[in-house]
């Protein structure tokens, strides 16, 4: 149970160290900045052609939703395909989407859904609540063994279809985590069993899916070709474009190297990457290009193993937490760009208590040396603090490589506290962590419920992402009632109580709320960047 649902949503922690080079979905674009990540109107009419070519830095292993864990294949995938129910961008309401209507029973455990008529799939097969029902059971089914689609819907006890346009989810137990999985199009839409059957194992090289792009061509090593669907005419409630894409073509080149990245841009041969915040204020002055940003659902974060006996102190917790100028580790890493994490959840998701950057540690290095003398550590030779004969000596495991490492070694060595640091690939840190096998451990994670904190702090976790160990009897309560509360407002309360546990026990040190960027040439117009749905191109055009 613990081992698989930490591989159920690893994907999500893909997405944890490396975001800011992974995909165009969490970037922006060049000058000057449009508030809310969208592209100033300008350049005419919008005009029917042309292909937009993107800059992605990492190649998909597979398109096949339920075989993948990739952040890079989420780019894809997302624009293939469609979901039972979006969300506002603007107004983060849940609207129908794929299903016309839908509705949870009072006991919370029977989810109805009215499918839209219509809708078909790009190789001509119609939608029905058939094609969710043998989808999402494939998704669910032990031979399939999704990483990704399965897990997360397996608090469904069963799927039935009695009609065309009837799906009914039988829930084990009410689940407040479900509803943003079926927002999802990249984890949850609905998949040809025609297409299955024909293409077998090689359906990840021709997905095919109900999206307002088709898959066209694969060149491995080099690009993916998405075609305009003609037929599409069923996009999300909030589009304002409800018919098919304007542009003729996508094509998404892999391009590893962030230099390399640049140079296709500049010379035009890509419309679209994603850029580093020093790039960013670059662009902005930079005539030929748009800039587009929004900030990360999440927070960049240290986690503390408490197996450490010199970790078991809440004294030396707090004081490593107050030891942390977060405003100089941002300024650092991204050119001051980002907002001070004081807890668990960033600011824009749901469940996120204000209160905590009153109740947070404040950046005070008096008060964390005062912490650290009170505990025991006194200052010995070189600067570092020692108790019964043992310097206060820590290993650092991580796999990003910013100038905001250092700084936190320095930092903590001015309390007092060696820190040693170890660099190593993303997998690696998580399988170290996953073991034990570390002292503090830097991350990050981007998502689109609080539900993720279950994941990360619950003691049944332990083995997964729980790398810190936390076993919490007060807190395992709150996050097992905080998946089973559907009433927003109390499950609201519950997450307040969650993050003021989280931060008293200084179980984490939360540092940063990370902003991406987007590069967008300024013959695409229309391009848009939300920090849940990504890179949105449903109102692009191309100025030829």
């Amino acid at each position: 149970m613990k081992r698989k649902k930490f591989r159920a949503r690893i994907w999500y922690v893909a997405l944890v160290c490396l975001l800011v080079l992974a995909v165009i979905g969490c970037s922006q674009s060049a000058s000057p900045v449009a508030q809310g990540g969208t592209q100033p109107e300008s350049g005419g009419e919008p005009k029917l052609g042309g292909t937009i070519t993107i800059g992605l830095s990492a190649e998909p292993d597979t398109l096949d939703i339920h075989k993948t864990n990739m952040s890079a294949s989420e780019v894809v995938t997302r624009l293939i395909g469609g979901a039972l129910l979006s969300m506002d961008p603007e107004t983060k309401e849940v609207k129908p989407y794929l299903a016309e209507s839908y509705s949870i029973s009072d006991d919370q455990k029977t989810w109805t859904f009215k499918i839209r008529s219509g809708i078909t799939f790009h190789d001509g097969t119609s939608l029905t609540a058939a094609s969710f029902k043998a989808t999402y059971e494939r998704a669910m089914a032990p031979e399939t063994a999704s990483p990704g689609a399965g897990p997360l819907l397996g608090v469904i006890e069963s799927i039935s279809a009695p009609d065309e346009k009837t799906l009914i989810l039988q829930l084990k137990e009410p689940s407040a985590p479900l509803l943003s999985y079926l927002i999802q199009p990249n984890v949850t839409q609905p998949l040809s069993m025609a297409a299955i059957e024909q293409y077998g194992k090689e359906y990840g090289r021709n997905p095919v899916g109900v999206g307002p792009w088709k898959f066209e061509s694969w060149k491995t090593g080099e690009s993916i070709t998405l075609v305009r669907n003609e037929a599409y005419k069923w996009a999300e409630p909030f589009a304002k474009v409800q018919g098919p894409p304007m542009p003729d073509k996508l094509v998404i080149k892999f391009i590893k190297d962030a230099q390399t990245t640049i140079a296709a841009l500049e010379s035009g041969s890509i419309d679209i990457a994603s850029i580093s915040a020093k790039e960013a204020k670059e662009y902005r002055s930079n005539g030929k290009f748009e800039v587009l940003e929004a900030t990360k659902l999440g927070v960049n974060f240290i986690q503390m193993n408490l197996e450490n006996e010199i970790l078991q102190d809440l004294r030396v917790r707090q004081a490593l937490n107050m030891a942390l100028n977060k405003k100089a580790i941002i300024q650092a890493d991204q050119q001051g760009e980002g907002e001070s994490a004081f807890g668990p959840l960033p600011r824009k998701m749901f469940g996120y208590d204000p209160a905590v950057e009153t109740y947070g540690y404040p950046f005070n290095v008096e008060e964390a040396k005062k912490l650290l003398e009170d505990a025991g550590w006194k200052t010995g030779a070189g600067g570092i603090r020692e108790k019964d004969g043992k310097p206060l000596s820590l290993q650092l495991l991580t796999a990003m490589n910013s100038q905001g490492i250092p700084l936190i070694q320095s930092m903590l060595k001015d309390i007092g506290v060696e820190i040693k640091v170890q660099n190593a690939e993303l997998g690696s840190v998580l399988d170290l962590s996953a073991k034990g096998q570390f002292d503090l451990n830097v991350l990050g994670y981007t998502d689109l419920d609080p539900d993720i904190l279950y994941l990360f702090m619950h003691s049944s976790q332990i083995g997964g992402l729980n790398h810190s160990h936390i076993q919490n009897p007060q807190l395992d309560a709150l996050l097992e009632k905080s998946r089973t509360v559907v009433d927003p407002v109390q499950r609201q309360q519950i997450f307040m109580e969650i993050q003021k546990i989280a931060v008293e026990q200084a179980y984490w040190i939360p540092y940063s709320e990370e902003k991406t960027f987007l590069a967008v040439n300024k013959r695409v117009h229309g391009v848009k960047l939300d920090a849940m749905y990504g890179i949105m191109l449903g109102e692009s055009w191309m100025n030829q």
